[in-house]
């Protein structure tokens, strides 16, 4: 079953910050003074799109940027964005079956490794290091559990999983930790910040 996003797509921002307000916004517009001009970008999931207006506040020219995300009407609403002059593919399909052409300068994975079983997690990351330049920035952005009082945080993503497998938008109910991935291919954190109280981890990696 592929994740069914389109279910909730003209919902989504507003209910992200209603739960979260503007945590999962800043965690990810916060990165962005790393990014290089000129750069090849890769999004994997990013949602409707908003981040793209957020790009070109900073780049409003000279990025070639790849957009895969899975839902239909999440790319749909994603092309109405203002992403200035910058180059965009937009192309609907998992990022587990997409074939991908040439390497990225940097690649953006926001909250997207929290829909993904173990299994699937490790092949999506496997294919995205294989595709990332040496030296490029991974802008790696998701949920955490681990730290202290982290029984609220625990309880609230249970809740949130609980939520989306109802819908049947996601399979999995649990968090993979992915720290290790990085840290097995050594990756350097060129930034690391928490939001809403730690719950929300938001890394730029270095290749």
């Amino acid at each position: 079953m592929e994740n069914q996003y389109d279910k909730i797509a003209r919902h989504y921002d507003f209910l992200s910050r209603l739960v979260f307000f503007k945590s999962q916004v800043n965690a990810q517009v916060q990165q962005l003074k790393h990014l290089p001009t000129g750069s090849t970008i890769l999004i994997v999931g990013g949602g409707t799109g908003w981040i793209l207006e957020e790009i070109a506040k900073v780049h409003p020219t000279g990025l070639h940027i790849v957009y895969v995300e899975a839902s239909a009407k999440m790319t749909a609403i994603s092309k109405t964005r203002n992403f200035g002059q910058n180059t965009i593919e937009f192309h609907t399909k998992s990022v587990q079956y997409f074939t991908f052409g040439f390497r990225f300068h940097a690649i953006f994975t926001p909250f997207l490794f929290d829909n993904f079983t173990e299994q699937i997690a490790d092949v999506v990351f496997q294919k995205l290091h294989s595709i990332l330049k040496n030296d490029g920035l991974w802008f790696f952005t998701d949920f955490n559990t681990d730290g202290k009082n982290s029984w609220w945080k625990r309880a609230l993503l249970k809740l949130t999983y609980k939520f989306f497998t109802t819908l049947k938008i996601i399979q999995t109910n649990k968090l993979v930790n992915m720290a290790p991935y990085f840290k097995k291919y050594h990756y350097k954190k060129i930034q690391h910040q928490f939001y809403y109280g730690t719950f929300i981890e938001a890394t730029v990696y270095q290749k």
